[in-house]
């Protein structure tokens, strides 16, 4: 079965977070985000917009379809 929208974006956002050594507040400030929220969505508890998931793509510095990537 696929994987759920949100869990997929879930992976990635905590994937690319780790891989900078961000801590959720870092990704918040550097997205415009609460923290609790940057949490919600790595938690695949919060449905964002596409347009908070394009600024967490340029926080991130990677195209918004990275944070659909499944492999």
């Amino acid at each position: 079965m696929a994987m759920d929208v949100r869990q997929l974006l879930s992976r990635n956002v905590l994937r690319l977070r780790h891989e900078r050594g961000w801590s959720q507040e870092a990704l918040a400030e550097e997205s415009g985000l609460h923290r609790t929220y940057v949490s919600g969505i790595e938690r695949a508890a919060r449905n964002p917009t596409v347009t908070i998931v394009a600024r967490l793509a340029k926080a991130l510095a990677v195209p918004v379809a990275e944070l659909f990537r499944t492999k």
